[in-house]
C-alpha cells in the first residue's frame, strides 16, 4: 500500500504551512498580551483586527494554494501596471503616520501598496528572467531587469521607506543571482552601490540620517535619538532564559518601548518569553524559510523555482533586518517582522506568499514518487 510522507498530507508542504501558522500564532498571543495588564484598549482593537487579517490571509493563503501558480504569468503586466499606479495613488492620497506617508486609508482599513509592491515584482521578475534565462547572461538583460525594478524603488524611497526599497532591490539581486548574469556585472554593480552609498547620505530625509547615526553611535544620545535601540535591547536582555510572562514585561507593559506592536515586536516576544521564545521564533522563521528554498529546487519550471527564490529572499531580509534592530545590529529601518508584527497588509502577503510556494509544492516534479511504498 501506499502512505504519503507525514509532510505531504493534502499534497502541501505541512512542515511550512505549520512553521507558518505558529508564527502568525505567537504574533496574535504576543501583541494580545501586550494590553493585559496595561488595559491598553488600542491594542486589544489592534488584536481583534489582527485575528481578521490572519482570517483573510490564511484565506488567501488556501485559494493559492489550490490554483495553478502559473497563472499569474498571464497577467504579470497588468499586476505591474496595478503596482506603479498604487505607488504614485499614495504620493496623491496617502495618509501620513510620523513623517511617511505610505498608507491608502479605505474606511477604517489602512492599506500599504509598499508591501503589495514586493510580492509583485518578485513575480513579474520570476517570469521575465524565466521568459529570457538563456539570455540572461547579456548585459541588456541585466538592464531590462532594472528596467522593471527601478520605478518601484524609487516610488517607495520618496515616501520615504527606505527599508522597502532595500528589500525590493535584494529581491531583484538575489533573483538576477539566479539566473546566467556574467558576475562582472555584478561585482561592477556592488561596487557603485558601496561608492554611491556615502554619497547619497546628504539627499536622506533627516530622520533617516538620524537612524544611521544612532546606529553607528547608539550611545551617544541614550535619552534621544538612540531611546528606540536601547528600550529594545534592555527588553530583550531582561527576558532572561524563559522570559517574564504574557502580562509581565516593565519595557512593553510600561510603554517604555516604542512602537511596541510593529518594529519592536521581536523585543516584546523576548522580553515576554525569554531566550528559548526568540530561538523557537528564529528555529520557525528558519524553517519557514529553508522548506521554501526546498520547494524551489524541486518546482516544475523555471518561473515556480525563482517565484520561490524571490519570496525567500523578501523573507530573508525582513527578519534579518527586523530582529537585527531590536538587537542593535542593525539601523531601525520600520520593516515588519513577517507573520508577527500588527500589520494588515503584510500579514495579508506573507500568507498569499506562502500559498503561491504551496502550489509550486503541489505541482513539483516528480510528484508522484513522493509517495512511499509499504509493505
Amino acid at each position: 500500500m501506499k502512505r504519503k510522507s507525514i509532510w505531504q498530507f493534502g499534497n502541501l508542504d505541512n512542515l511550512l504551512f505549520a512553521a507558518s501558522a505558529l508564527l502568525v500564532t505567537l504574533g496574535l498571543i504576543v501583541l494580545y498580551s501586550l494590553g493585559v495588564r496595561a488595559k491598553q484598549v488600542s491594542n486589544q482593537l489592534d488584536t481583534t483586527k489582527q485575528i481578521l487579517y490572519a482570517f483573510i490571509g490564511f484565506m488567501l493563503l488556501i485559494i493559492a494554494s489550490r490554483n495553478d501558480y502559473k497563472i499569474l504569468k498571464n497577467y504579470s503586466g497588468a499586476l505591474y501596471v496595478v503596482m506603479i499606479a498604487l505607488l504614485l495613488a499614495v504620493e496623491v492620497f496617502g495618509a501620513t503616520r510620523l513623517g511617511a506617508t505610505r498608507w491608502i486609508s479605505i474606511g477604517s482599513f489602512q492599506f500599504q501598496p509598499s508591501e503589495l509592491s514586493k510580492l509583485i515584482l518578485i513575480i513579474v521578475l520570476a517570469k521575465f528572467y524565466a521568459q529570457n534565462y538563456d539570455y540572461s547572461n547579456q548585459f541588456r538583460i541585466l538592464l531590462r531587469s532594472l528596467a522593471y525594478s527601478l520605478p518601484a524603488i524609487f516610488l517607495v524611497l520618496i515616501q520615504p521607506d527606505l527599508g522597502t526599497a532595500i528589500v525590493l532591490g535584494s529581491i531583484w539581486f538575489v533573483m538576477t543571482l539566479a539566473t546566467k548574469v556574467q558576475k562582472k556585472y555584478i561585482v561592477a554593480m556592488v561596487l557603485l552601490l558601496i561608492v554611491a552609498m556615502p554619497l547619497s547620505y546628504p539627499f536622506l530625509k533627516d530622520y533617516q540620517k538620524v537612524r544611521i547615526d544612532t546606529f553607528l553611535q547608539p550611545t551617544a544620545d541614550p535619552s534621544g535619538t538612540g531611546y528606540n535601540v536601547k528600550q529594545a535591547i534592555i527588553a530583550v536582555g531582561s527576558g532572561g532564559i524563559y522570559g517574564q510572562g504574557l502580562g509581565g514585561g516593565g519595557q512593553s507593559q510600561g510603554n517604555f518601548l516604542p512602537s511596541s506592536p510593529t518594529d519592536f515586536i521581536f523585543a516584546v516576544l523576548a522580553e515576554k518569553l525569554g531566550f528559548v521564545g526568540g530561538l523557537v521564533t528564529i528555529i520557525l522563521f528558519f524553517t519557514v524559510i529553508t522548506r521554501i528554498i526546498l520547494d524551489a529546487s524541486l518546482a516544475q519550471d523555471r518561473f515556480g523555482s525563482l517565484l520561490c527564490i524571490g519570496i525567500a529572499t523578501m523573507f530573508v531580509v525582513h527578519v534579518f533586518v527586523n530582529i537585527g534592530m531590536n538587537l542593535g545590529i542593525m539601523p531601525v529601518t520600520g520593516i515588519p517582522l513577517p507573520f508577527i508584527s500588527a500589520g494588515g497588509t503584510s500579514l495579508m502577503v506573507s500568507l498569499f506568499a506562502v500559498g503561491l510556494v504551496e502550489s509550486v509544492y503541489s505541482r513539483r516534479r516528480g510528484r508522484e514518487l513522493k509517495d512511499t511504498e509499504l509493505v
